[in-house]
Order: structure tokens, then C-alpha cells, then sequence
């Protein structure tokens, strides 16, 4: 024994089982592939925020969080690899926030790259700008400096993550890191699925498999680059499949929108989204379904509607007293809602809302309209339930009341309005005793003698509700909701009326499912919509429904506050809300649509395919470091069948770490065997088949018996290994392999 050792110390290049290169593993190339990670990662932010310097400075930190980690690794090339992952951490680190810095607050430090006291508090204040732009902005945000600052550090914090995982080979963690990156924009935003990320994505992970295998010293080289081309086609194929079934739009490049509403009345380009999708879902008490309101916009200043930011109180407050008076008919309704999809930091409600039930803390109440808004909360995922009334004048009563008269800021600067509006409305309305009549003229007049499109703004150039866009509207008479609301606002506005503009939802689409006795409503992302108010003292704000060929004009019945009365079986019941007895239909061309389309007897049915494919695809990433630890095993084992006695050792190994069973590099396969028979139970026999297997590997070659028996024996072992430990360990083992993430520095045992 003791000559078979010293002839061994004597020739180590033959006695070792697994030979290594000698050539030193590449610095540059893992740096390069955490670079092209890093970059993959940032490709979906491109869809929802604009062009602007934040993209430089993102590859900026990227380059040279890449650049740092070879140098220092180079430089530290002979010290242990701890010092050199420390080194390069740190390194990058300190280039990262020093390129920062440059880049975004250079005057405010040290030769432009070392922060100071002042640079701290700059991107104090960046960041706070930056939370305000993405809490009450919609996609695309703009490029401000402090989106800026705040992406280039969070990027560079990804950066360094991926080139410490790539350059310790650490490839499925990298992989998971860039896809979840990559994900949040799609994720948060709800917009469109991006094929062509998902594809280069897939190969990404087919790369990295690659040279993870290339690199690994147990993965013998004649079958490791099938293995990691196989795992990554197969990653890339189901990206292929599921991603376009993924619950949301898609597109085939990085410009999708999500489906994020603020009240900036910029609805044209949510309502040409090509794909609309199901944002949320309501059950009502209610004959038919209510509008469903976000948020009002009272000040206008020539140019644009300012939305009302009056003062929030908690909703143990309430939404304050009735505006309508104790003779006017007020019938109580509830309405539960449930938000799918939608990103806002306002809470669509009926109006108008009375209480509220199921929502935290964070959202609270405006009793100036009575709405519900939050400043760190988002509206997707909220399921709450909100009392209503539904206020019912008769249409005496109604024409009795004067409206309200306009209430200006008097430290705003007065509006100067062209004049074909103001004449306009009096035009129309010449022939009206009351305000009512007044608005109900103007309201029919706007239905009657316009038509409803979403490309005439854009091709005619206007696409908005300022004053000059307004005065457009009236001549092309062509538009769609929000030139339909800014216009009917102003014509009422110019007759001394006080008016605001309503952002919300249409009602929806009746579907086929109940909840007890409550019918339930689709609403989806094409059905965003605006329309005006006016508010008449005694009663509260009045809509109506001007846009053409939506919904149902608001009507009231004479003598009657049960709907039906006077004006015939069609008019509508009456309310201070649109009636959507009619209204179902999504704000859509008119002209060649199926003429069902938007009736309210059509009856949609939930698919549940979207949450299936979703859920399958959660459940492929989850599974991932599953699949690859399976198709390792299956490869080894295969090897182990034809007689090679290092794949039968490899895997041994690997399953010993992840059931985490105690394993030394320091141990010869001979000690190793010994310690698993007598502390795993596993049979002598079994035992001495592998260990001489692996100790005659270097000088014999394999022959058919060897093979059958060192595959059974391979079997025995690591069937005793999985009963030798509780269920919660193989658990583990299976769903988070250990020796996947486990990083082997040592060129392998040495035989006794």
C-alpha cells in the first residue's frame, strides 16, 4: 500500500481520475456574458420610459461594473479567490457609484466621481422625484433626471449580481436574475408581452449554460456543450410558446404600453392599443352596471384640465354629507370591483360613492368628488366594495334648479376662449328656457351632428382638450371622448355653469357569471372614458353623455323617479350617473364592427386559458433548477451505462450535495465509500463496485460486464442515499439542487 501511494505522489497527472487543462480560465468572456445579461435585462425599460440620457448612463455602469471585475481579477490573479471576489465586489462598487455620480451629479463631487454631502442630497431629492414620476405617471414616463439616477444604481447593483454569479459560474441564478429584471416592466406596467426578449433571453440562458458546463471540472467535455444546448433549446422553445399566451398583448418588439391611467386626459393612445385587455371586473346590485369613475378635473388654464388634488381624509371619515337634498329620490346600491389589470393610484367608484369596505389603510377618501386615491399604493389587485346612491330627480325637479355658477381661482390667469365657442353654445341652446334644457340641447346636438373617431384627431392634428384644439373639434366635428367632454365642458362653462371633467370606465359587458344574486361586468382597457359634469345645487354633479354613439344621454322622467315614466319605455331610469342601460360597447370605431358588438344582451365568458398559461409558466421558471439537475442526471447516468467510471463518481457526488450529506474535495473515493457505508447505510458490495470502478478508470479501458455492474451499483447507492434522509431533504433536493449553485475550485480526489 505504501509503495502504491509513494508511486502515486510520483506521477499525480496519471492517478487522477478527472484531468484539468492547465491553461487558466478566461477573465473576459464571463465578463462579457454578465455585460450582455445586463443589457438584456434593460431592454424591456425601453417600453415604458422614454429615450433620454437614462439609457447611457445604465450601459455606462454596466461597461464598467465588466471592465472593473477583469481588471481587478487579473491584477489579484495569484491571490486566493476569496480575496479576488472581494476585490472585485468592492471595485465595482466604488466604479459604479463614481460613474454614477458623473453622470448624473459630476458638480456636485469630488474631480466629478467622489460623492459628497451634496451629491447624497441630491440624489436624496432625484429619488423622491423619480417615486412621485413612477407612483403618479403613466407609460412611457419621462426621462428625468431622477428616473436617471435612480435606474443607473439600480442597474448597477444587477450588474455587479451578474458578473459575480457568471464569473462563479453560477448560471442559472444569473438566468433567473435577468429574467426577473427583464420581467418588471411587463409585469407592473400589464403592457405588452415582447417576443423578441423572451428570444433573447432563451439565448442568453442557452449561452451561459454553455460555458458553465465548458468550466465545470466534473462535466466531462465530450457531451457537456449537447447537454447545455439541449436544456437551452428547450428553454427557448417554451419561451416561444408561453410568452405569447402570457395574459397581456403582444408585440414583437419593446413598445408596448401598459395599462397604467392617470388623469392627464391623454386617453387616445390607451384607446389605440391594439389589443385591449380585461382590467377589472364589477358585481352590482343595481339593475345595470354605473359608470365607474377615477378621478375629476375642474381647473382649466387654456391649455390643459388640471386634475383635483383636494384634501384626502381616512375612510373612517367617510365621504362626507349628501349634495343632494332630502326631496330628491335617492335609491342605495352596492357594487363590488374587483382590478385586474390596471395600474393607478386612483380606485374606480359609481358615484356617487357613500362608503367603502376591503381596502388598506393607504387608500383614502376625497369628499370634494368623491373619490378614492393613495400616494404609495396601486390600484391592480384591490377587491373592494363600494355603497352608492343612485340619486333620482324628477325632471320638474331638475328643471327648477339653476345650475351652479363658475367658481375661478382668483389668483389664476383669466382664460381668453375663441369665440366660435361661446357662440356656439349659445347657438344651440337659443331656443331653452332653463339650464338644463341648455345642457340637454347641447348634449343631443353633440350626438346627432358629430361622429365618433380615433384617427380623425391625430390625422387633423389635435389630440387634446385645450382651447384651440376645442375650437378644431367644432369645425371637423369628428373626435372621440375627451374632445367630446373638453368641448361640451367649455360650451357649458361660456353660460356661466360650473363644469368638470370625469376620468373613469364605461360599465362593461354583462357576462354570463353571477355572484348570488349580483350579475357581474368585464370591463376592459379599451372602454376608458371621459364625459362632463355640471353641478346643479340641491341635486350634485349631473353627467352627460355628449361622445357620439356611446352609452345613453341622460334623460330624467317627468313626474316619476322609477324610471319609465313619460318619456317612454326606452328613455332611460333617472339618475345623476350616464345610464349604461345601452352603453356597454368599448370607445371602438363604429363603422365596421359586428353589429352585436355592443349590445348589453351579448354575454362574454372569462377564458381561462391566459391564467393557465401563466400559471404553467411560473410553474416551468420555478421548475427550471429542477429540469436541468434532472437532464444532468440523466446524461451521467447514461455515461455510467456505457462503463465511464468519472460520471458514475459525478453524480454520487452531486446527489450527496443535495441531500447535503458532509463531502470533502480532501477525501480519496476509497475514504469517501467507506464514510457512506457506515454513516448512509449504503451496501459494502455497491460501494466497492463504484470505488474500484473510479481507481481502475486511469488504467484500463471499460468492458460490457464493468458497465452492468457499476450502472446497478451507481442505482443501489443513490437509491439508499434519498431513504437515508426525511422527506423535507429530498424536497429540497429536487425543486433547489445544490449542486447546481455549488462551485468546485479543486481539480478532484486523489485515489489511495
Amino acid at each position: 500500500m505504501f509503495k502504491a501511494e509513494s508511486a502515486a505522489a510520483s506521477r499525480p497527472e496519471t492517478l487522477q481520475w478527472h484531468r484539468e487543462h492547465e491553461t487558466p480560465p478566461s477573465r473576459v468572456v464571463p465578463a462579457v456574458l454578465a455585460a450582455v445579461a445586463g443589457v438584456i435585462a434593460m431592454w424591456p425599460f425601453t417600453s415604458v420610459i422614454q429615450p433620454g440620457a437614462w439609457s447611457f448612463a445604465v450601459l455606462a455602469v454596466i461597461v464598467v461594473t465588466a471592465i472593473t471585475g477583469v481588471g481587478v481579477r487579473t491584477l489579484l490573479r495569484r491571490r486566493s479567490s476569496w480575496v479576488r471576489d472581494l476585490a472585485s465586489i468592492v471595485a465595482q462598487a466604488a466604479a459604479a457609484v463614481g460613474t454614477v455620480t458623473l453622470l448624473v451629479a459630476g458638480d456636485t463631487a469630488v474631480f466629478g466621481v467622489v460623492p459628497t454631502e451634496l451629491t447624497f442630497t441630491t440624489f436624496q431629492g432625484l429619488a423622491a422625484s423619480a417615486w412621485e414620476e413612477v407612483v403618479f405617471g403613466s407609460a412611457p414616463l419621462e426621462a428625468t433626471p431622477g428616473l436617471e439616477a435612480v435606474m443607473a444604481l439600480g442597474f448597477a447593483v444587477v450588474a455587479i449580481l451578474l458578473d459575480q454569479l457568471v464569473a462563479q459560474r453560477g448560471a442559472v441564478i444569473a438566468s433567473l436574475l435577468t429574467a426577473v429584471v427583464g420581467a418588471m416592466p411587463m409585469i407592473v406596467t400589464l403592457g405588452g408581452t415582447d417576443v423578441v426578449w423572451f428570444v433573447a433571453l432563451g439565448i442568453l440562458v442557452l449561452v451561459l449554460l454553455r460555458y458553465t458546463a465548458g468550466q465545470d471540472p466534473e462535466s466531462p467535455r465530450r457531451s457537456s456543450g449537447v447537454v447545455a444546448a439541449g436544456l437551452g433549446v428547450a428553454a427557448l422553445a417554451s419561451t416561444l410558446v408561453i410568452a405569447p399566451a402570457l395574459p397581456v398583448s403582444t408585440t414583437l418588439a419593446g413598445t408596448g404600453v401598459g395599462v397604467t391611467v392617470d388623469a392627464s386626459l391623454r386617453l387616445g393612445d390607451d384607446l389605440r392599443q391594439p389589443n385591449p385587455v380585461e382590467v377589472l371586473t364589477l358585481a352590482t346590485t343595481a339593475d345595470t352596471a354605473p359608470y365607474l369613475r377615477l378621478t375629476t378635473l375642474s381647473q382649466f388654464n387654456g391649455r390643459i384640465w388640471q386634475p383635483d388634488r383636494g384634501d384626502l381624509q381616512a375612510q373612517s371619515e367617510g365621504f362626507g354629507p349628501d349634495e343632494w337634498s332630502t326631496d330628491i329620490g335617492a335609491e342605495d346600491q352596492s357594487t363590488s370591483i374587483r382590478i385586474l389589470r390596471m395600474s393607478s393610484s386612483w380606485l374606480p367608484v359609481p358615484y356617487p360613492a357613500v362608503s367603502v369596505q376591503g381596502l388598506p389603510a393607504a387608500w383614502r377618501l376625497s369628499p370634494d368628488n368623491r373619490t378614492i386615491a393613495a400616494r404609495d399604493a396601486d390600484a391592480v389587485g384591490n377587491d373592494y366594495t363600494v355603497r352608492s346612491a343612485r340619486v333620482s330627480p324628477t325632471l320638474e325637479q331638475i328643471r327648477a334648479l339653476p345650475a351652479a355658477d363658475p367658481v375661478g381661482d382668483p389668483d389664476a390667469e383669466p382664460v381668453d376662449l375663441p369665440d366660435v365657442i361661446g357662440e356656439t353654445a349659445r347657438e344651440v341652446t337659443a331656443e331653452e328656457t332653463n339650464d338644463y334644457d341648455r345642457l340637454i340641447a347641447m348634449q343631443s346636438w353633440f350626438r346627432s351632428q358629430f361622429a365618433y373617431s380615433l384617427e380623425t384627431p391625430v390625422d387633423e392634428g389635435f389630440d387634446g382638450t385645450g382651447a384651440d384644439a376645442v375650437a378644431q373639434f367644432l369645425d371637423e366635428r369628428s373626435g372621440y371622448c375627451i374632445h367630446f367632454a373638453g368641448a361640451f365642458a367649455l360650451m357649458a362653462e361660456s353660460l356661466g355653469m360650473e363644469v368638470r371633467i370625469v376620468v373613469g370606465y364605461l360599465p362593461g359587458v354583462r357576462t354570463d357569471s353571477t355572484r348570488g344574486e349580483e350579475a357581474v361586468y368585464s370591463v376592459s382597457s379599451d372602454q376608458l372614458h371621459s364625459w362632463p359634469e355640471v353641478l346643479f345645487p340641491g341635486v350634485g354633479w349631473v353627467p352627460f353623455e355628449p361622445t357620439a354613439s356611446l352609452g345613453v344621454p341622460t334623460a330624467f322622467v317627468a313626474g316619476s323617479t322609477s324610471g319609465g315614466g313619460a318619456d317612454g319605455a326606452d328613455a332611460p331610469a333617472p339618475t345623476t350617473a350616464p345610464s349604461a342601460e345601452q352603453s356597454s360597447g368599448p370607445e371602438i370605431e363604429r363603422g365596421d364592427t359586428d353589429e352585436a358588438a355592443g349590445t348589453t344582451g351579448q354575454l362574454r365568458t372569462l377564458d381561462p386559458t391566459p391564467v393557465t398559461l401563466a400559471t404553467l409558466g411560473i410553474l416551468v421558471l420555478l421548475l427550471l433548477p429542477a429540469l436541468i439537475r434532472l437532464s444532468a442526471r440523466s446524461a451521467r447516468r447514461g455515461r455510467a451505462r456505457r462503463g465511464d467510471a468519472a460520471s458514475a463518481w459525478t453524480e454520487l457526488r452531486a446527489t450527496m450535495l443535495d441531500l447535503g450529506i458532509p463531502l470533502s474535495d480532501a477525501e480519496s473515493p476509497r475514504r469517501r465509500g467507506a464514510d457512506l457505508v457506515r454513516d448512509n447505510g449504503v451496501d459494502a458490495n455497491t460501494m466497492r463496485v463504484l470505488t474500484d470502478a473510479v481507481e481502475q478508470a486511469s488504467y484500463a479501458r471499460p468492458s460490457s460486464e464493468r458497465s452492468e455492474q457499476l450502472d446497478a451499483a451507481l442505482s443501489a447507492a443513490l437509491r439508499r442515499l434519498r431513504q437515508g434522509v426525511d422527506r423535507p431533504a429530498r424536497v429540497r433536493a429536487f425543486l433547489l439542487p445544490r449542486s447546481l449553485f455549488a462551485s468546485r475550485r479543486t481539480d478532484g480526489p486523489v485515489l489511495a
